[in-house]
């Protein structure tokens, strides 16, 4: 992962609405935008009790040891990670070198049908984190020297 570039509202409205039209296509029950290093940059959907910064945290250090298996294994394809519950499930997908995408989802709910309305929402988050990335490609941030446990108040700014 190389990191968030510098995000304004614009990206961020655009980012709420792939995984909000995600939410509602797929029955999903919340979707999250996650950088890297697991922060939440942002979210749509009913999250009800769950900790979100402990889910964020522990879905990209899942992913993490997963691609690094896979590099054990001599296999560098993994970009989704699947965990099937009881009552909910949980897909994780990469957006390009950015994040990931984290779905919860009701268990009766099928994992193909959630990973075939993901394909849009992946696409259309990292085409904006792309043209953020355009926009200022010497600045990006590193949610971690932050120490927040939800991001999305720093995604306020307005382009000039």
């Amino acid at each position: 992962m190389n990191g968030l570039p510098l995000l304004i509202e614009e990206d961020i409205a655009s980012v709420d609405a792939a995984l909000g039209d995600f939410v509602t296509a797929s029955s999903a029950r919340l979707a999250l935008f996650i950088d890297g290093a697991g922060f939440i940059v942002t979210r749509q959907g009913d999250s009800g009790e769950m900790d979100l910064a402990t889910l964020g945290a522990l879905a990209a250090n899942s992913f993490a040891a997963t691609q690094a298996i896979a590099k054990i294994i001599e296999d560098h394809s993994v970009t989704s990670l699947y965990q099937e519950g009881v009552k909910n499930s949980l897909l994780i997908l990469t957006v390009g070198d950015f994040g990931f995408l984290a779905a919860v989802f009701p268990s009766e709910v099928g994992v193909g049908s959630v990973k075939f309305y993901s394909q849009d929402a992946v696409a259309r988050i990292d085409r904006q984190l792309v043209t953020a990335r355009v926009r200022a490609p010497v600045e990006g941030l590193d949610l971690s020297t932050l120490n927040l446990a939800e991001a999305g108040p720093l995604f306020r700014r307005r382009a000039p």
